[in-house]
């Protein structure tokens, strides 16, 4: 078979009746590792989608099996089911939904628990989607050999971050408990993290209290570590689209995961 099953739950006990027919079995398809085909990619939508579920999963409304498929050597029955569709792709009941859109529509609306997920805040959700586009800004000038991505618009960025996250006071973006944001944003601070480092030595200050302390509660969450690509994955995944080529030493390395803080968090 070509499923590759990545273990969803932290322990058995989260499987625990869920066999029994009522709570629906969801299943998240996600895009493998590019180095070595079966773990875990570093795919941003993929990770949200598992972080949701994998919440949704911990409060037992739902079952969660996720499963990688290499995408640069995608199996003959993928092939027939999707096509030339990449994961992130949501099965629920024997319905594939395809779309990032759908796919966030599908969880808000049609898996128990999901709509609680889901926050309005206009405020938040304009932090959180302009982010990206930022690292992207920094890894070209970095290629470009531009030497001065301190004074870019993604520290600018993370400041904003940092000032909410001050003014709010709460654990998370929009309360004490993680919601739909969450699992959008610190999956892309951990690409900022890796990645800017590797390519532009791009390092988020300590002065930023508030996201450091932020950070350090999401590395806290099986919800993101479970989630969370390999450094090196990471990594790749951005020579890939720069048409770098990953050394081999770099494709036999252990996996590791930066996790640590630089600063002294209190766990309040």
């Amino acid at each position: 078979s070509w499923i590759k099953r990545i273990n969803a739950m932290a322990d058995e006990g989260h499987e625990n009746g869920t066999s029994n027919g009522e709570v629906p079995e969801i299943e998240l398809i996600i895009k493998a590792s590019t180095i070595d085909g079966r773990r875990k990619g570093a795919c941003l939508f993929c990770q949200e989608y598992f972080m949701d579920l994998y919440l949704l999963a911990e409060l037992k409304t739902i079952s969660l099996k996720v499963t990688t498929v290499d995408m640069q050597k995608p199996p003959p029955d993928f092939r027939t089911n999707f096509q030339a569709t990449p994961p992130p792709i949501l099965i629920d009941g024997g319905d594939a939904i395809l779309e990032n859109e759908k796919i966030e529509r599908h969880i808000m609306k049609n898996i128990p628990g999901g709509h609680n997920l889901f926050i309005q805040d206009k405020e938040v959700a304009t932090l959180v989607e302009n982010l990206f586009s930022k690292l992207k800004l920094l890894l070209l000038n970095a290629k470009e050999k531009d030497k001065d991505p301190k004074s870019s618009s993604l520290m600018a960025h993370l400041r904003k971050i940092d000032e909410h996250l001050g003014r709010k006071g709460t654990r998370f973006l929009t309360g004490d408990t993680m919601c739909c944001f969450d699992c959008e944003l610190m999956p892309r601070l951990q690409h900022i993290r890796v990645a800017g480092k590797y390519f532009a030595d791009f390092e988020i200050p300590e002065t930023l209290v508030h996201l450091w302390r932020y950070m350090h509660h999401m590395y806290r969450l099986d919800a993101f570590l479970q989630s969370c690509p390999a450094d090196q994955d990471i990594i790749n995944h951005y020579k890939l689209q720069q048409s770098m080529k990953m050394k081999k030493h770099e494709e036999l390395e252990t996996p590791t995961f930066t996790t640590s803080i630089p600063i002294e968090v209190n766990d309040d």
